[in-house]
C-alpha cells in the first residue's frame, strides 16, 4: 500500500466513479460507514488505499485528480461489525462499486471471504473506471409492436460457442452474437427480439467453485451496470462496454430487438456465511431483507441465499439508476425480471402498490420500454400469475404446464387448451390487460429443451455433482416408451411429431410467443433439466451433426421459420385483442371451437370433454385487430386442428357457415409439412389426422 494523493472533495449527486476529463469524482452510498476508502490498483499489483473525505445525506465523495480510464479501483468501509444488528462492515473486505461500468478479474472462493479481518483484495474482481460512453448514438432501433414480437431466449456464450461459421476468436462472446453468420440465421429464423440470459457481471457460487464447475447462466448478479467481462472478445481492459453496445448495434441495424433477462432479486453475496462483495460491506440492513427475528440471517424469497429489500429506496434508486443505464447508453430494448415478485414484496406478502412498479410506471424512459415479469418466487404468495398491472407481459407458466400436459397425452379440460390458444384472458383480461400480456413459452433455459421433453421422463443432472438432487422432479414430459437415446422407428416418429405439435401450438397462440434457442437445432442437454452449471457441450448449440434423442429432423428449423413467416402474415394468428366468440354477420363467429363430428361445441362439451381432437376456428373479419388509428384489418380465415392422442383421427370439416372449401396449409405429419397448399378439401369432408398431429386448414376463396 502506498502513500495517498490528494483529494477534493467532489460530489455527492451522481454515485459512481465518473471521469471528466481531467480526474474522476467517486460517490457511494453507505450511511452507516464510519470511513469508506476508494483503493487504487496500479500495473505491478499495489493498492493506493484512499479516504474519501466528505459524506452527503449518507454518500461519501471524493474528487481524484489525474485518475482516469482504465484505473482498477475498489472500496473498502470502515465501520461495525455486529451482524446480530444486521451491521458488518468490515474494512478487510475489498468491496465493489455497485455503480462499476465494467470489471477486471473474477471473484475465487477462499475461506478469508468467510472469516472477518481477513484481506480478500486478491480474490474479487476490481471495479475499472472508464470513459463516459454517452448514449449510444444515432441509428434506428427497431419498435415491434408486442403483437409482432417474437421472442428468442438465447445464452451469450452459448449460441456461438461451436458455430464453425463464427470465427475461433468470437466464439463465445458479443461480437460472435454480433457476427454476420449469427445476424443472418437470426434474421432467416425470422424473431424479433434476442432475450439474453444475464449479460450483468456475476460471480460463480462457493459451492459450484468447491466442485470444480462455474455459474453458466449467470443468475449470480454482482455488478448491475457492467457487461459480463468474460463474454468480450476484447481483452482492453473494460473493453467490454463497447463490444456490447457494437453487438447491439448490430442486432438494432438487422431489425432485432435486444431484451435483457436482469436479476434484480438477490445478489451474488448469498446467505448469512456468504462472501462479502459489496452490497453488504455498504449498507447491509438497507439492501437486504433481513430476518427480523434474527437480524444476522437473512430472508430468503429467492432460493438463492438472499433477496434484495426492493421497499428501500436507495434499493429502487439502484434499480431504476441500472435499467435507465442499459436503455439510454447500452441501447436495449426492454427487460424480462428474474423473480419479480421479490421487487414487489411488502412485510407480509405481494403488495398492490409496489414502490418498484410506481417508480418504473412514472418513469418516461422505462415505461416505454417492453417489461416481462417472472411472475412468482418462492417466498409466501409469491405465484402472482396474472397479477402485474399493465403494460407488464409475463412469462405465462400456466400455457407451459397446460401445452406440455396436452401433448404428454395427460388429461386436461377443453376449456382449458382453449384459454391458453387465445391468449389467457382468464388471467389477464380482468385487470384490462391484452392477449400480449401472456408471453407463452414450452421450454425455457430452466428445464428440459424440446428435444428432451419428448426423449426423458426423470431428470439426469449427475454432472451437476449434487447426486441428482437438484432440478425439478415433476417435468410433465413423456419419453415415448423409451428414456433417452433409441432407434426405434415407431418412438422416433412420435418423439418428432410431437414436438412440431408442441411448436406449432407456441407459434399460432394469441399472446407473445418466447422459443427457447437451440430447439429449432434439435438441442439437447441430454436429460439434464438443471444445467445451470454446465459451461461446455450440454448447453452450447450444436451448429453441425450430432443426433439429438427425439431423431434428427433436418426440416425442424425450415418448419419453424415458416411458422414464424405465417404467424408474421397472418394478424388472425396474433390478435392484440381477447376473441370474444361473437357473430361477424355471416353465421360465423370470431373464433369458435369445433368437435371431431364437425358440429360447433356445446356448453355441455365445454365442461366435459377432455382434449383429444379439438379444432379452433378463427375468423379474419376484422373483429380481433386493429390498425394504429383503429380500423378493422380484414384477415384470411382458419381452421387448427390438434390430434393429442396416439391414434389417428377422423374429422368431418365443417361446411357452412363457416367455408365451403378450404387448403391445407400446413400438417406436423408431412415430411415437408408445408408443402400441402395444393390439397383443397371441399367442406363437410372427412379427413384423417395422423396421431399426435397439427393441421392448419385455409378457408379456400
Amino acid at each position: 500500500m502506498t502513500t495517498s494523493p490528494p483529494v477534493w472533495p467532489g460530489q455527492h449527486q451522481r454515485l459512481g466513479a465518473r471521469w471528466d476529463g481531467a480526474g474522476t469524482n467517486v460517490a457511494v452510498y453507505a450511511p452507516g460507514a464510519e470511513a469508506l476508502f476508494v483503493c487504487l490498483l496500479d500495473e505491478i499489483g499495489r493498492e493506493t488505499r484512499i479516504p474519501l473525505p466528505e459524506r452527503t445525506y449518507g454518500v461519501w465523495h471524493g474528487y481524484l485528480p489525474g485518475i482516469g480510464p482504465g484505473q482498477r479501483y475498489g472500496l473498502r468501509a470502515r465501520g461495525r461489525y455486529e451482524p446480530h444488528h444486521g451491521l458488518r462492515y468490515d474494512e478487510s473486505k475489498l468491496l465493489a462499486d455497485p455503480y462499476a461500468r465494467a470489471f477486471a478479474g473474477s471473484f475465487c472462493w477462499d475461506d478469508a471471504h468467510a472469516t472477518y479481518g481477513t484481506d480478500t483484495a486478491d480474490l474479487v474482481p476490481w471495479s475499472v473506471v472508464l470513459a463516459p460512453s454517452g448514449p449510444i448514438g444515432p441509428h434506428d432501433r427497431p419498435d415491434h409492436a408486442w403483437s409482432d414480437t417474437v421472442l428468442y431466449e438465447v445464452h451469450v456464450r452459448g449460441f456461438s460457442m461451436r458455430n464453425p461459421a463464427v470465427p475461433q476468436e468470437l466464439r463465445g462472446t458479443y461480437a460472435g452474437l454480433a457476427h454476420p453468420a449469427s445476424i443472418d440465421y437470426l434474421v432467416s429464423l425470422g424473431i424479433t427480439a434476442v432475450e439474453l440470459l444475464p449479460i450483468c457481471e456475476f460471480a460463480s457460487e462457493p459451492h459450484l467453485q468447491r466442485r470444480g464447475l462455474s455459474n453458466y447462466w449467470g443468475y449470480n448478479t454482482l455488478g448491475f451496470f457492467a457487461p459480463h467481462a468474460s463474454y468480450a472478445a476484447s481483452r482492453e481492459r473494460g473493453g467490454q462496454v463497447e463490444e456490447f453496445r457494437a453487438m447491439v448495434r448490430a442486432l438494432h441495424a438487422a431489425g432485432i430487438e435486444v431484451i435483457l433477462d436482469v436479476v434484480y432479486n438477490h445478489t451474488a453475496e448469498g446467505d448469512h456465511l456468504g462472501p462479502t462483495l459489496s452490497f453488504r460491506g455498504l449498507d447491509n440492513a438497507g439492501y437486504y431483507w433481513l430476518d427480523p427475528h434474527d437480524r444476522a440471517r437473512y430472508l430468503d424469497h429467492t432460493g438463492c441465499g438472499n433477496a434484495l429489500d426492493a421497499r428501500s429506496t436507495q434499493a429502487i434508486t439502484l434499480i431504476t439508476d441500472s435499467l435507465r443505464y442499459w436503455v439510454k447508453e447500452m441501447g436495449v430494448d426492454g427487460f424480462r425480471f428474474d423473480l419479480a415478485s421479490t421487487l414487489v414484496r411488502d412485510e407480509h406478502s405481494v403488495a398492490e402498490r409496489a414502490g418498484f412498479l410506481t417508480a418504473i410506471a412514472q418513469d418516461p424512459v422505462l415505461r416505454r420500454v417492453k417489461l416481462i415479469a417472472e411472475p412468482w418466487d418462492i417466498g409466501p404468495g409469491g405465484y402472482q400469475v396474472g397479477w402485474f398491472p399493465p403494460p407488464w407481459g409475463e412469462w405465462n407458466g400456466p400455457f407451459r404446464d397446460t401445452v406440455r400436459d396436452v401433448w404428454r397425452g395427460a388429461e386436461v379440460g377443453i376449456g382449458d387448451l382453449a384459454s391458453r390458444l387465445t391468449g389467457s384472458s382468464d388471467l389477464y383480461q380482468g385487470n384490462g390487460r391484452l392477449p400480449v400480456a401472456s408471453i407463452n413459452f414450452v421450454t425455457a433455459h430452466d428445464g428440459f429443451p424440446m428435444a428432451d421433453l419428448v426423449s426423458y421422463e426423470t431428470k439426469h443432472n449427475e454432472a451437476n455433482g449434487e447426486e441428482n438432487r437438484d432440478g425439478e422432479a415433476h417435468n410433465r414430459s413423456w419419453n415415448g416408451g423409451v428414456e433417452g437415446p433409441t432407434a426405434d422407428p415407431e418412438v422416433l416418429h412420435a418423439r418428432r411429431s410431437r414436438r412440431r405439435a408442441m411448436l406449432a401450438t407456441l407459434l399460432l397462440s394469441a399472446g407473445v410467443p418466447m422459443l427457447r434457442g437451440g430447439d429449432e437445432l434439435g438441442a439437447t442437454q441430454q436429460g439434464n433439466n438443471n444445467a445451470y452449471c454446465q459451461d461446455n457441450e450440454t448447453s452450447w448449440l450444436d451448429w453441425e451433426s450430432g443426433d439429438d434423442p427425439a431423431g434428427r429432423d433436418r426440416e425442424l428449423h425450415g418448419f419453424v421459420a415458416s411458422l414464424i413467416a405465417l404467424r408474421r402474415a397472418h394478424p388472425v394468428l396474433r390478435p392484440d385483442r381477447f376473441f370474444r366468440g361473437l357473430g361477424a354477420g355471416d353465421g360465423r363467429k370470431d373464433v369458435a371451437w369445433i368437435r371431431r363430428d364437425g358440429a360447433e361445441m356445446t356448453e355441455h362439451d365445454w365442461h366435459h370433454l377432455r382434449v383429444g381432437v379439438l379444432g379452433m376456428f378463427l375468423s379474419g373479419d376484422g373483429i380481433q385487430t386493429r390498425t394504429a388509428i383503429g380500423e378493422p384489418i380484414i384477415d384470411d380465415s382458419f381452421l387448427l386442428w390438434l390430434n393429442a392422442s396416439r391414434d389417428a383421427a377422423d374429422v368431418l370439416v365443417p361446411g357452412a357457415p363457416w367455408a365451403d372449401a378450404y387448403t391445407c396449409t400446413f400438417d406436423t405429419d408431412a415430411d415437408d409439412p408445408f408443402a400441402m397448399s395444393i390439397r383443397r378439401i371441399p367442406g363437410s369432408s372427412r379427413m384423417t389426422l395422423a396421431p399426435w398431429s397439427v393441421v392448419l386448414l385455409q378457408v379456400a376463396p
